[in-house]
Parts: C-alpha cells; structure tokens; sequence
C-alpha cells in the first residue's frame, strides 16, 4: 500500500446475524477491517467463517445487523433501497466461482458485455469492444459459451463485472473452478488490472496459495478477523529480481503473519498454538508481562 492511499472499505464491529423460527447462527460476530483504495487483496478461511457473508455486506446483496460499514465514503446502513440499487449499479462489480451467475449461454462473448452494459444503461459497443481487449480475448467475440474455455469464460465474467466501471471488483472464489495453471493466469489478469486501472480488488478464498499473488491477505475465523499475512517484498520487487537473475531461497516465506488485535483489546490465537501448549478445550489462559513482550501460558503449567 502507498503513503497516499486512503480507506475505501471500512468495517468497524460488524455483526451479522441470519434469524429463522428456530435458530439463530450468528456469522460475523464483531468484524473489524480496513481495506485501502487500490490494493489488491484476498481474506482468506474455512468455509463457515463468514468470509462470503463479508463480501455480501460490501457488495449490498446483504444488510448487516449492527456495527458500522464504509465503502466509498457512503454509510451503508443508511442507504435507502433505491440508494442501495445505485450503489450496486455504480461501485461494486462482481465476479462469482460459479460463472452461470454473470453468463447467458446462447450470447455470444460480446452479446453478454453489450447486455449487462444495455442494463446499466450504457450502449457503447467500443467500450464492450475494449472491455474484451482488456480480458485479451477480443479474438473470441463471437463465440459462445460452449466455445470457450472455463478460464475464457471466467475472463468474460471478469469483463462483464467491470462494464459498470466500478471503483471495486468483489471476486467471490473465483479460481475455484479452474485448474491451477487457468487460476494463475485469473490472478495475473487481476493484478494487471489493478495496476492499470487503478481498481481496487477484493478476493474472498478458501486457497491460501493465493497469498503469493497479493499483498496482503486477511483471515477470518468465526466471523472475525484473526490474522494478516503482509508481503515482505512487493509483488514488483520479486519479478524485478526475477528478471536480474536474483532467485529466493527454496521455502522462503514471502508473507509475514501478524495477529490482529481488535478495538477491545481481544485477539484471536491459533488453534494450533492452543494445542501446543496444552490448553485445548479450556477457556482460561495466563497472562504475564515479560519486558515488552507479552507471555501467554497455561494456567497448569510449570516454569
């Protein structure tokens, strides 16, 4: 991130509780995050983390229920309906794991970019045209979907979700129906566009690989953010030194893990630190202040 870089995503104690009759499940329980203007990151966890119900909140297919959320400099839990559907229209774009979700089968390449621009009322077939360019397949305009590639399609999908010119792109598991060698090439596309365009990127992902893509990645786990893997060199930095010949040691971890620690003071730890030092299944820890750092030991145990 640069020193001129503002917020664009602002979540503070974010809560979102899903009601029945019967049950209550409660899917982000106090989420704090920060997301500033043209990064190019991913929030990574386990499926039931709350890390798809996060990227509904942002995108306004879902209303929180309590806490504060920013995007864009617009509080969204005071936008009307009406207010919300231009919000959509106008600063999100989405691109889903499952492509049917932006795709009509019987349109060609093109069709599908000129209809989803005709919705948002713009009819401007050289900006579908450039769109295509942008995707690099501008030679597949006039094919179906059952002519492209699952990577193709999904590169169509990414177009399609940047027709409305949006100031961020909401990618929802999007390499999680390609091969590895298609999902690099989705990424690569990713980072080429939030060079270019400016755009501002957010991946939601069970697939922690794509940390060597990005320059940053937050995890959540039971509906809170728990951890932040930060690049240790920019992503240009390493293919600069790709290109001078300069080679990272075998297993070097090009990300640093740093535990978040939310307003209130909690933190969450891992639960194989837990386990590690023989405290699963309890809820008491001890505390001690050890110089400037900060000791955490099992009540039991023996120094």
């Amino acid at each position: 991130m640069n020193n001129e870089s503002k917020p664009i995503i602002e979540c503070e104690n974010l809560v979102k509780i899903y009601k029945t009759e019967e049950i209550e499940v409660v899917a982000l329980q106090g989420l704090d995050l920060i997301v500033e203007e043209g990064e190019l990151m991913a929030i990574i966890g386990n499926s039931g983390s709350g890390k798809s119900t996060l990227l509904n909140m942002i995108g306004a297919l879902d209303r929180p229920s309590a806490g504060k959320l920013y995007v864009d400099g617009k509080d969204l839990f005071k936008l009307t309906e009406k207010q919300m559907a231009f919000y959509k229209r106008d600063t999100v774009g989405f691109v889903w794991q499952n492509n049917a979700r932006n795709l009509i089968p019987y349109l060609t390449a093109l069709e599908n970019i000129e209809l989803a621009m005709n919705i948002a009322g713009n009819k401007n077939k050289k900006r579908a045209l450039e769109l295509l360019e942008m995707v690099q397949l501008s030679h597949r305009k006039n094919n179906k979907l059952n002519q492209l590639s699952g990577g193709e399609q999904q590169r169509i999908a990414i177009s399609i979700a940047l027709s409305n010119n949006p100031r961020i792109l909401l990618a929802d598991e999007p390499t999680g129906a390609v091969d590895t060698k298609t999902a690099d090439q989705i990424l690569d596309l990713f980072r080429v566009l939030n060079s270019t365009q400016k755009l501002t990127i957010v991946i939601v992902t069970h697939d922690r690989t794509i940390s060597k893509k990005v320059d940053r990645v937050v995890a959540i786990r039971d509906g809170r953010t728990s951890s932040e893997f930060i690049r240790k060199k920019s992503y240009a930095e390493e293919l600069e030194e790709l290109e001078k010949g300069i080679v990272a040691n075998a297993g070097e971890e090009t990300h640093e893990e740093l535990a978040v620690i939310d307003k209130s003071g909690r933190l969450q730890i891992p639960k194989e630190y837990i386990e590690a030092i023989g405290i699963k299944g309890k809820n008491k820890i001890k505390v001690e202040l050890e110089g400037k750092r900060i000791i955490l030991v099992s009540p039991n145990s023996v120094k």
